[in-house]
């Protein structure tokens, strides 16, 4: 087989199971196979102490790329709720705790906003994507998705945040998408397909 038609293999910085199965939807069909740190048999823990998202996503692509000198991807995403300043925001991932149910922090988020309008609840969620290979600068794109926080949670589909954040254009909450709607539309899916045209260039 020729070498330009074997799969070239990407290590994303995550073990979020629900995040890789997102990823790994998003990259199918095109010539990318998608490792998880495990699959790359990478064991770091990289801590996450930037004060931004990319800050984030390019400590994470660097330090797993100099570990395992493959193509690596990494992501920082998060939800942003206007009324709280930007809260949880970078903090997304270990709000009210790192192994805190996201069914709580949900709950938890609706009870601060309980009792304000629509227009009130806007909010947004954030991801930037940085891709790291061996020997070269870091790149980093960056997209997001407005929204509201919703009165109620709805739907089953997604994972984190995605039951509490609503899009009004759709009349649903990103955990009422699937896949491929989700992917289509969201800030990770807009940024993975931002990540993908500057992978193409490689």
């Amino acid at each position: 087989m020729n070498d330009s038609k074997l799969p070239t293999k990407i290590v994303f910085a995550t073990r979020n199971e629900g995040k890789l199965r997102e990823i790994r939807q998003f990259f199918q069909g095109t010539r990318y196979e998608i490792l998880s740190l495990d699959d790359a048999q990478v064991n770091i823990e990289v801590v996450e102490d930037g004060a931004t998202f990319a800050e984030n996503a390019v400590k994470k692509a660097t330090e797993v790329c100099n570990v395992c000198g493959m193509l690596t991807l990494a992501d920082d995403s998060g939800l942003e709720i206007d009324i709280l300043n930007g809260v949880p925001g970078v903090n997304s991932a270990s709000f009210l705790g790192k192994n805190t149910p996201y069914d709580i922090r949900n709950s938890t988020i609706l009870e601060m906003l309980d009792g304000l309008p629509p227009e009130m609840r806007g909010a947004r969620f954030v991801c930037v994507i940085a891709i790291a290979q061996p020997g070269r600068d870091v790149l980093a794109v960056r997209s997001r998705l407005e929204g509201q926080i919703a009165l109620e949670p709805a739907g089953g589909g997604g994972f984190g945040y995605d039951p509490i954040f609503y899009v009004p254009e759709l009349k649903m909450t990103t955990a009422q998408l699937n896949v491929a709607q989700k992917n289509k539309i969201s800030h990770r899916g807009r940024a993975l397909a931002l990540a993908l045209a500057e992978l193409q260039k490689i």
